[in-house]
């Protein structure tokens, strides 16, 4: 088994005590994974989230401890050990991002969108007008093709075909 070796501090460590558990066997619950990670310190809470179609987890889980080091050692600890004959992946969790890029949505007016919005409308008027001249224009082509003005024309493409 390799092992991790997790620094507390210094330049590019997380300071945050909640680690992601990946890996989960369907048959854990929060019981069982908060009695695997209980060895290497308190533990403030333990979470599993749940698929909204299935009811069963969707194969991972959160441990959040009450000190930084703790949360070191266990990812040192259970980093590719197993569980219910599956290998665990722990790391250092990452912070919930609200969607809308950096700051999220609840950071921007309703009206934010607005203008790139309306270039987007622009911008796609102009290529329906250009596909529509294109259209025109092939379909005069064939007209012109298939009902010549010149007696002569109509002739040669009855002979022709």
């Amino acid at each position: 088994m390799q092992s991790t070796t997790v620094a507390v501090g210094g330049k590019g460590s997380n300071p945050k005590n909640v680690l992601y558990v990946g890996g989960l066997e369907e048959n854990i619950n929060e019981a069982i994974l908060h009695s695997a990670f209980i060895a290497f310190g308190d533990i403030k809470d333990v979470n599993i989230p749940l698929d909204n179609t299935t009811g069963k987890h969707r194969g991972f889980g959160f441990v959040e401890y009450e000190d930084k080091s703790d949360a070191a050692a266990a990812i040192d600890n259970m980093h590719n050990a197993e569980l219910y004959s599956r290998v665990l992946r722990v790391n250092y969790a990452q912070p919930m991002k609200i969607k809308g890029g950096d700051k999220g949505w609840s950071h921007q007016p309703v009206w934010a969108d607005a203008d790139d919005w309306y270039e987007r409308q622009l911008a796609e008027e102009d290529l329906d007008k250009l596909d529509e001249a294109d259209r025109k224009k092939a379909q005069e082509a064939l007209s012109e093709k298939y009902n010549p003005k010149d007696p002569m024309q109509k002739a040669e493409l009855a002979l022709a075909t």
